[in-house]
């Protein structure tokens, strides 16, 4: 079986020492889930199996034991190139992922070419109750969002999310700062109305300050807006 092949293929690749690192980089997963393997490895590893005509019964057995082969399901997705085969095997992958790293690397190639049909899930990641799906959805809009097909609806819809899950508000203090290097005046209001909740909205302008994209009068600016904690 693909599954069993794809196990002894990872440990093939085991780095100790990198295990040990990793697992320290993620706290809330067992330590004994960790194989080992380099990225560079797993999507080298993913392009190949992305190929294999039986790596769906891969994909579809979930959950997997270690965090390993979460990342190369979260590779093998990214590889797809038919958008509608890519977004029906993440959403039955999404409920699944469990750590910040594997939720940040899955980024499918093909949501390049297919936007507007991504953009009708984003609602949806927005509004589960995982709290991966939602920092995923956050993500996406970061990604995709940002530039040229920027909305002013965006960040409302992220402004909107209620979650008090430290993922989620993370990528939320993450998403606006990027906002505010790459669209200053649409977002700026964002803090200076006090939208988002301080420990966020600190966040965000932490991260904002530490940017190069950001000048430094924009800097100076972004430092007189920190809140005080209640």
């Amino acid at each position: 079986m693909i599954q069993e092949e794809i196990l002894k293929t990872l440990h093939n690749f085991q780095d100790i020492p990198y295990r040990d690192f990793q697992s320290a980089l993620i706290p809330n997963i067992k330590k004994e889930r960790f194989i080992g393997v380099r990225t560079p490895q797993l999507r080298l590893l993913a392009k190949d199996y992305a190929k294999r005509e039986d790596i769906g019964a891969f994909l579809s057995s979930l959950p997997h034991s270690t965090f390993d082969e979460n990342q190369l399901h979260a590779f093998i997705l990214s590889e797809m190139k038919d958008f509608d085969v890519c977004i029906r095997e993440l959403q039955n992958f999404l409920p699944y992922i469990d750590n910040w790293a594997t939720c940040d690397q899955l980024s499918p190639k093909v949501f390049r070419k297919h936007k507007a049909e991504l953009l009708m899930y984003i609602d949806r990641f927005l509004s589960s109750d995982h709290p991966y799906t939602v920092r995923f959805g956050i993500g996406m809009l970061m990604q995709h969002f940002s530039d040229e097909d920027f909305s002013p609806a965006y960040p409302e819809k992220v402004c909107r999310v209620c979650s008090d899950d430290y993922y989620v508000r993370m990528m939320t203090a993450w998403y606006f700062a990027t906002l505010l290097a790459k669209q200053y005046d649409a977002v700026l209001p964002y803090l200076l109305k006090h939208r988002l909740d301080t420990w966020t909205h600190n966040k965000a302008l932490q991260k904002a300050i530490e940017s190069r994209r950001i000048t430094d009068e924009q800097k100076a600016f972004l430092k007189t807006l920190k809140r005080k904690s209640t």
